[in-house]
């Protein structure tokens, strides 16, 4: 639970935007564990599926098609 705490303030306080997906990435998948320990393997599952891989996917895709200024200098 303390992870999952830490890797939410990581994905706010990052300066860098790939860093905050990944950070916020794992914080999901840190929350899937922590519903499977409170024996709620479904809802384990669905937070895994959704936001892990469905929220995080277009999150990278937002972040790869757009274009940083700090990449062209």
């Amino acid at each position: 639970m303390i992870a999952t705490v830490l890797l939410a303030v990581y994905a706010i306080e990052v300066k860098k935007i790939l860093h905050a997906v990944i950070g916020f990435c794992v914080m999901c998948i840190t929350i899937g564990g922590i519903f499977w320990i409170l024996n709620a393997p479904y809802v384990s599952v669905f937070q895994i599926l959704i936001y892990a891989g469905a929220v995080v996917g277009i999150f990278l895709a937002a972040v790869m098609l757009t274009t940083s200024k700090e990449s062209t200098k």
